[in-house]
């Protein structure tokens, strides 16, 4: 009985707050981003998938749920008014304990240590496997972008097989569409017994990806450069695509509004919600960032508030060119252009989304490193993982690891399955942030606030109502991502109980014994 007592009360054990931030005050990372900075990882986050992909499955549907139609503009403002509630809760916490971790650090300052681990384990599915489906996007915007140099590239470049730009499980749902022969279409490996083996090798998407791993083990600062452009070329893309699309637009395309009622309403904002994780990556670069306890709560509200407007923009011009049903759902926009007539445009569109998404690869791969770097620190994982480099003053050896996770997962994962688990894990971190918003202000009502979320506490519990909603739509509808998503909750139990306890109590032996 004493020794259940006592596992018991390590589970749920917290870290206070002024240890949490004076651990991250002597992490060594190198404090070298502003404001700007911070808008720039947060817009490059949310606009890149919701615009350029996410927009158009939130308006078709698929067969795992109907799309909202024109009604997708309500999807986002429920999304947005979902995201307001838990953005002004991350931006409390943000401000109160600038650290590396997120939703994960805060978790441990306030439900303890057993909560703490599940949602790291949340957020690696929330950013790592959310990474696998943008990189896999990314492969197709380049696939048709360098199509436009066929008369200047040889054949196998512009029009490579199709088993160097997709992972094996795309390669056997595109045989079985068009009635191939799977080993027309892609080498085997054989084996004795019998056995076979497909190869099936995402280049692209595993290029840059390296060439991404490479540039933040150099520096977050030089991260941020390089994403300052590309968010720059796809902000002046979705900012010409609105005006000039706004000259095509047919009313009668608007109707029917809802075609699939309020189901394909809430499904259109569960999809959309898969790009509102830009302000969440914002939190991830808090130990990073020159005046955290001003410049954090700003880059997040102003982050949500400048994407919904684009989103809703860019939502009603698109509805208003095609109709809804035949907005291509792959590149939605560059569709749209060659709807009307605007076929230059459309490659230009092309270029613009490859900018967009590798500016989300980026944030979303630096968000991974750091929460990372946040268990390892807390002895969930091996210490030896969160070395800082000597020179750039990154965690370069876990910004290796995150980076061969989604070149590795990318060779196999479902794409649609991905995004969809990449929902569940941002609805859990924003409800967990809002409840640990509401535990504060209980356990630590002293403690300096630079921000406080007004009208606490209904907007914390408005945020975990409408999240735990649009969560529950989704679940009732028997997707096939939930079932994943309790699978990847049940790993996660398991990886703690058979190394991640241990791992902490002897790491509290050695300390108590020095």
């Amino acid at each position: 009985m004493k020794k259940l007592n006592t596992v018991l009360s390590n589970l749920i054990k917290c870290k206070s707050p002024q240890e949490i931030i004076e651990a991250g005050a002597n992490s060594g990372l190198k404090k070298t981003l502003g404001v700007f900075d911070l808008i720039v990882l947060g817009i490059g986050a949310v606009v890149g998938t919701g615009i350029f992909t996410i927009i158009g499955s939130a308006i078709v549907g698929s067969s795992d749920g109907a799309g909202a139609g024109t009604a997708v503009v309500i999807s986002m403002v429920l999304a947005a008014v979902a995201s307001v509630f838990s953005a002004l809760s991350y931006s409390e916490i943000a401000a109160m304990m600038p650290v590396a971790g997120s939703a994960y650090t805060y978790t441990y300052a306030t439900m303890g240590e057993f909560m703490a681990w599940m949602v790291g384990w949340i957020l690696m599915l929330e950013y790592a496997i959310g990474n696998i489906t943008v990189a896999s996007a990314w492969t197709g915007y380049f696939v048709q972008f360098m199509k436009g140099f066929k008369h200047i590239l040889p054949a196998f470049v512009v029009n490579c097989p199709l088993w160097l730009r997709n992972d094996y499980r795309t390669m056997y749902e595109i045989c079985s569409k068009y009635g191939w022969d799977v080993h027309d279409k892609m080498p085997f490996i054989h084996l004795p017994l019998g056995l076979e083996i497909p190869v099936a090798i995402n280049i692209p998407a595993i290029a840059i990806v390296l060439l991404l791993t490479i540039l933040l083990v150099k520096g977050v600062k030089e991260s941020t450069r390089v994403a300052t452009i590309m968010v720059g070329v796809n902000m002046f893309i979705i900012l010409s695509f609105i005006v000039m699309g706004s000259f095509y637009i047919k009313p009668e395309n608007w109707a029917p509004f809802a075609p699939n009622g309020l189901e394909g309403i809430f499904t259109g904002a569960f999809v959309i919600f898969f790009a509102y994780i830009g302000f969440d990556a914002i939190s991830t670069a808090a130990e990073e960032t020159k005046n955290p306890q001003r410049d954090l709560p700003v880059a997040i509200m102003g982050t949500l508030a400048i994407c919904t407007i684009l989103y809703i923009c860019a939502a009603l011009v698109l509805t208003g060119i095609v109709p809804f049903n035949s907005i291509d759902t792959q590149a939605p926009l560059a569709h749209a252009m060659r709807f009307i007539g605007k076929n230059w445009y459309a490659g230009l569109i092309s270029m613009g989304a490859l900018c967009a998404l590798t500016s989300v690869l980026l944030i979303y791969q630096l968000g991974t490193t750091r929460i990372l770097f946040a268990m390892s620190r807390d002895n969930f994982l091996p210490k030896s993982l969160n070395k800082i480099h000597e020179k750039f003053k990154t965690p370069h050896i876990l910004t290796w690891i995150s980076g061969l996770i989604v070149i590795i997962c990318a060779l196999f994962m479902d794409l649609n399955i991905s995004a969809e688990l990449c929902n569940f894990g941002t609805f859990t971190s924003f409800i967990i942030i809002c409840i640990a918003v509401l535990i504060l202000r209980k356990t630590e009502p002293d403690r300096e606030r630079p921000f406080k979320v007004p009208f606490c506490p209904w907007f914390p519990i408005l945020g975990i109502v409408t999240c735990f909603g649009l969560m529950y739509c989704k679940f009732s509808a028997k997707a096939t991502s939930a079932l994943y998503f309790i699978i990847w909750l049940l790993i996660g139990l398991a990886i703690y109980a058979g190394y991640s306890y241990s791992e902490k109590r002897r790491e509290e032996n050695r300390t108590d014994n020095v």
